[in-house]
């Protein structure tokens, strides 16, 4: 296996009316659990059924009612920690968070604070070519999910869906080790695509399924440093969370103007507040939504009505056995095993489906020339019809197929892509079409010959000026491949062309 290496990027730096400041950013990403139950019941996690339907009686807070472990919810959070290449905690612990939750009728969390199901680990972001970042994981915790609240149906009162209580989700929290808005998107795409990858999220972020808190603070350059030497956070601003983003371009528009505003204070000789915001996309800024608590206001206890969750390493053997291969192992590999460059591996390899379509494709042929294939002309042709992979037309085995007609020689580079627009548009066995429409190349050498005569003898100024230029002699090439309809050999023509030039 190939070893990709990678240079660390620069910090963001922001330029203050005073002084040169650079960002340090942390993630803490909501993750909802893949599963069709919830993570103490046994109600229904499907999206988007009636309000209040997938609701059970402890999701609903019910007196008396206990809950009852989701033993798949807890497989998904170390089967993520080991995907992550964490530390996976053998005994684990539920905290009661209490909070004024108007969408949690129990009027408190069930969280891990203490002791979570999975320690430290670490995300590879990729920033480019030879450039990554290096992002550490503190932890991973299980917990539930609130309601919604739904305030614009009724201009006097609130409503409250309570099918999203009590789903699983993960929260991922990281180091401070993001230093810049583009980097802090791009984790949460990496996240995502090796979520998506072990199958423990889907990632959908429209549907809320993945959500992000960004804690934005700024430092004056060679701080972090000390910070990184010292573990000692006074090196570091003062942090302000935003809160529920769920969009790559808001995550790096929220941080600019935070970033910003605390510059702007600072330097005004303010002090900046640790609190929570929101940032509304419509203005462009974030707001205050309430005072940073720390875990002392949220008056957090073991939960009662739950025993520590006590695992066996053996069963988290079984579940690191079944991992798949993530993605940055597979992009070394097509690097390593099909010559591609570093880029199209990114790729290929950003979802798990596209990888498994390029691989079939690829089987038994050239790999860079399948690779370009995928990317340029199906990738191209689904984006224009914004469809997914999933959804392509063409198989990968037909796909396949036009690839093996070039490479024996059947049609040119040319013919193939109209050969695959009517695979894409009507379906069918590339060979069979081919034969059927009269599309096969002309290797004769004797035919070609022939047209090349005949455009010579027709043209013999541009026969002077070719040979004073050999350049020119291109202009024959497309003047043959017009008159044979494009199904020449190239090859083929150009070799003629050259001869019968001198």
């Amino acid at each position: 296996m190939l070893d990709l290496t990678y240079e660390a990027p620069k910090p963001k730096v922001i330029s203050g009316a005073r002084e040169d400041w650079e960002l340090v950013i942390g993630m803490e990403v909501h993750a909802q659990v893949s599963s069709k139950a919830k993570l103490f019941s046994g109600a229904s996690t499907k999206f988007g059924s009636e309000p209040n339907s997938n609701v059970a009686f402890i999701d609903a807070g019910m007196p008396g009612m206990l809950p009852v472990i989701n033993e798949f919810c807890v497989a998904q959070a170390v089967r993520t920690g080991l995907g992550l290449k964490a530390e996976i905690n053998l005994f684990s612990a539920f905290d009661r968070k209490n909070y004024f939750y108007p969408d949690l009728p129990q009027g408190y969390q069930i969280s891990q604070l203490y002791h979570p199901i999975v320690g430290e680990g670490e995300v590879l972001v990729d920033m480019g070519p030879g450039v990554a970042r290096l992002v550490r994981i503190e932890r991973i915790h299980l917990e539930q999910d609130a309601g919604k609240s739904i305030h614009d149906m009724d201009p006097n009162m609130s409503f409250v869906d309570l099918n999203r209580t009590g789903v699983a989700l993960m929260e991922i929290v990281s180091r401070p080790d993001i230093r810049g808005p583009e980097e802090a998107a791009a984790y949460v795409v990496k996240l995502r695509q090796i979520l998506r990858y072990l199958g423990t999220c889907d990632g959908n972020m429209q549907n809320g399924n993945l959500r992000a808190d960004v804690n934005v603070s700024v430092c004056r350059p060679g701080d972090y440093e000390k910070y990184r030497e010292t573990g000692d956070f006074g090196h570091l601003g003062t942090r302000c969370e935003i809160k529920n983003m769920n969009s790559m371009r808001f995550i790096q528009q929220a941080i600019e103007y935070e970033a910003k505003r605390q510059i702007a204070i600072i330097e005004d000789g303010g002090k900046v507040d640790q609190e929570t915001r929101l940032y509304d996309p419509d203005k462009g800024e974030t707001r205050s939504m309430r005072s940073k608590e720390e875990a002392h206001d949220y008056r957090y206890f073991p939960c009662p009505d739950l025993l520590p969750l006590e695992i066996e390493q053996a069963w988290v053997d079984d579940i690191a056995a079944s991992l798949p291969e993530l993605p940055d192992e597979k992009k070394a590999r097509f690097v390593n095993d099909f010559g591609m460059t570093e880029y199209d591996a990114s790729v290929l390899t950003a979802e798990s489906e596209a990888a498994a379509y390029f691989e079939e494709v690829a089987q038994g042929r050239d790999g860079k020339l399948a690779a370009n294939w995928v990317i340029n002309e199906l990738f191209g042709r689904l984006k224009k019809d914004d469809l997914d992979i999933t959804q392509s037309p063409v198989s990968a085995a037909q796909l396949g197929g036009i690839i093996d007609l070039i490479t024996k020689g059947d049609i040119s580079g040319k013919i193939a892509k109209d050969l695959f627009e009517i695979v894409f548009s009507e379906g069918g066995d590339p060979a069979g079409i081919v034969e059927e429409r009269g599309m096969k190349q002309v290797t004769d050498t004797g035919a070609i010959e022939k047209v090349v005569d005949e455009i010579i003898e027709a043209n013999p100024d541009q026969v002077a000026k070719a040979r004073e230029n050999p350049k020119l002699a291109g202009w024959f090439v497309g003047q043959v491949m017009k008159a044979t309809g494009g199904k020449a050999n190239p090859k083929a023509v150009n070799e003629i062309v050259a001869r019968k030039l001198g």
